[in-house]
C-alpha cells in the first residue's frame, strides 16, 4: 500500500511516500535518494517496492528543494539533507516506529552514513554507488567550481537540470571529507559497481576499508550509477532483504516456543487472527487475508489444510512412482476447496451442504493408460486423505 505523506524539516514542509506491505510488517526503514534525484527516481521506486514485498515498509521523501517537497534547491546542501533525514527518523518515530534499516542512493549513501548515529534504533545502514565523503559530490560540477567561487553562485547541468550551486554548499561540503564510518557501529552492506561513471567504485573501498565489522560488500556487475535496468535494482533489493535479516529482528523471530515431538502448537500473536504455529522442528505463521480482517501474514486454516493434503499426496506419489521405477520427473498437486472460512463463521452452527476438496495431479513423463489409472488410485491412499475419510474425532478439552 502506498500513502502520501508530508512531515517538517526546519521551515519547509516534505513530501515523501511510505510503503507498506499487504502483510505484516517486519520493521520500517527510511530511503535516501541520489543528488539532485528525487523520492520517484526508478532505483529508489524499485528498491522500495521489491523491500515492500518483502514485508518491509519503506519511507522515501524528496529532500528539501526537490520533487513536492518546500524549499530552494540553492539554499540547500549536505548539511540540510542530513537535517531532512533526521526529521524523517522521527516522522517514521512518532507515528509508526522508528527505522532500523537505513538506505542510501548515491550522495544519499554518504547523508546516511553522516546520520546513522544519530539514529539509534537503527542497526543496519545500506549504501548504493555512495562516495566516501561528500566533498565527492563537486566533481559532477567540476568545469563550474572557479566561476561559484568568483562569484558566489553558478548554473550548473545535472543529467540534463539546471541547478543553482552557491558558493555555501561548496563550503559545506568541505566539511563532510570524511564521515567517521569507522564509529558506525552499525551493520554495513556496501553495493556498487565495478563500472560506475560517477562514482567510481574506488569510493566504496575507501568506505568498506573504513568500516568496522560488521560489514559486507556486494558488486553491482555491468549495473550503472542510476540502476536504470529493473534487473539491477530487484536485485539489489533482494541482497538487502536476505542481508538484513542477520542484523534486523522482526516481532517474528523473537518467538520461541517448546514443543513435544509429533505435536503442533498454535498461539495467538495479536489476538485477532495472527497465530504462531509450531512443530518440535519448525515455525510458521497462520492467518486470515487482509479482506476478512487478518494481516495475511501466512496461509489461513483452509490452505493448511489443502496444504497438508497436497504434500502428503505427492510424497505417497513419489514414493510409488520411485518403487515401480515408473518415468516420472516431477509431480504437482493443486487444491481448491469449495467454501472460504469467513462463510463457515457466519454458519458454524449449522450444517451447511455437501462440501468438496478438488485435487488436480499433473505428472512429467510417460506412463500408459493403466499405469496413469493405478497412479490416480493410488493417490486415495495418501494418509492424510484416509484420515479425512475417517470419520475422525476431534476431542476437545480444557488443558488444567
Amino acid at each position: 500500500m502506498k500513502q502520501k505523506i508530508e512531515f517538517c524539516s526546519g521551515e519547509s514542509t516534505l513530501s515523501g511516500l511510505l510503503e507498506t506491505p499487504d502483510s505484516e510488517i517486519r520493521f520500517y526503514a527510511l530511503f535516501a535518494h541520489c543528488f539532485t534525484c528525487g523520492k520517484d527516481v526508478a532505483a529508489a521506486s524499485r528498491i522500495s517496492r521489491a523491500l515492500t514485498a518483502k514485508g518491509i515498509a519503506v519511507l522515501r521523501f524528496d529532500f528539501t528543494g526537490l520533487g513536492n517537497s518546500d524549499g530552494d534547491f540553492a539554499n540547500t546542501n549536505f548539511s540540510s539533507n542530513v537535517q531532512d533525514l533526521l526529521a524523517a527518523a522521527e516522522f517514521l518515530r512518532s507515528e509508526y516506529a522508528a527505522p532500523k534499516l537505513l538506505i542510501g542512493h548515491s550522495l544519499g549513501g554518504a547523508a546516511v552514513l553522516s546520520v546513522a548515529q544519530s539514529i539509534p534504533e537503527s542497526s543496519a545502514v545500506v549504501t548504493i554507488g555512495a562516495p566516501s565523503g561528500a566533498a565527492h559530490v563537486a566533481h559532477n560540477f567540476s568545469a563550474d567550481i572557479d566561476n561559484i567561487n568568483e562569484n558566489g553562485e553558478a548554473q550548473v547541468t545535472l543529467a540534463g537540470r539546471k541547478f543553482t550551486i552557491q558558493k555555501q554548499f561548496l563550503d559545506d561540503i568541505g566539511q563532510y571529507e570524511t564521515l567517521n564510518i569507522g564509529k558506525l557501529n552499525k551493520a554495513l552492506l556496501v553495493m556498487h559497481s565495478p563500472i560506475d561513471s560517477i562514482v567510481n567504485i574506488a569510493q566504496a573501498e575507501k568506505i568498506y576499508v573504513s568500516a568496522k565489522h560488521p560489514k559486507s560488500f556486494v558488486s553491482l556487475d555491468n549495473a550503472d550509477h542510476l540502476l536504470t535496468d529493473k534487473f539491477d535494482s530487484e536485485y539489489a533489493a533482494d541482497v538487502i532483504s536476505a542481508w538484513v535479516g542477520r542484523y534486523v529482528d522482526s516481532d517474528a523471530d523473537a518467538y520461541q516456543a517448546k514443543v513435544t515431538q509429533g505435536h503442533v502448537l498454535v498461539e495467538e500473536k495479536d489476538h485477532k487472527f495472527t497465530q504462531h504455529v509450531s512443530t518440535a522442528s519448525h515455525y510458521w505463521l497462520a492467518d486470515e487475508p487482509l479482506k476478512v480482517g487478518g494481516k495475511n501474514t501466512g496461509p489461513d486454516p483452509y490452505e493448511h489444510l489443502l496444504g497438508g493434503l497436497g504434500a502428503c499426496t505427492s510424497m505417497t506419489l513419489r514414493m510409488y512412482a520411485d518403487r515401480k521405477k515408473l518415468p516420472i520427473s516431477h509431480i504437482k498437486v493443486e487444491l481448491s476447496h469449495t467454501r472460504n472460512y469467513q462463510d463457515d463463521c457466519d454458519n458454524c452452527e449449522q450444517q451447511n451442504g455437501m462440501e468438496a476438496i478438488v485435487r488436480t495431479i499433473s505428472y512429467e513423463g510417460q506412463l500408459s493408460a493403466e499405469q496413469e489409472t493405478r497412479f490416480l488410485e493410488i493417490a486415495d491412499k495418501c494418509p492424510v486423505h484416509k484420515t479425512l475419510h475417517n470419520n475422525v474425532a476431534v476431542v476437545s478439552k480444557l488443558a488444567k
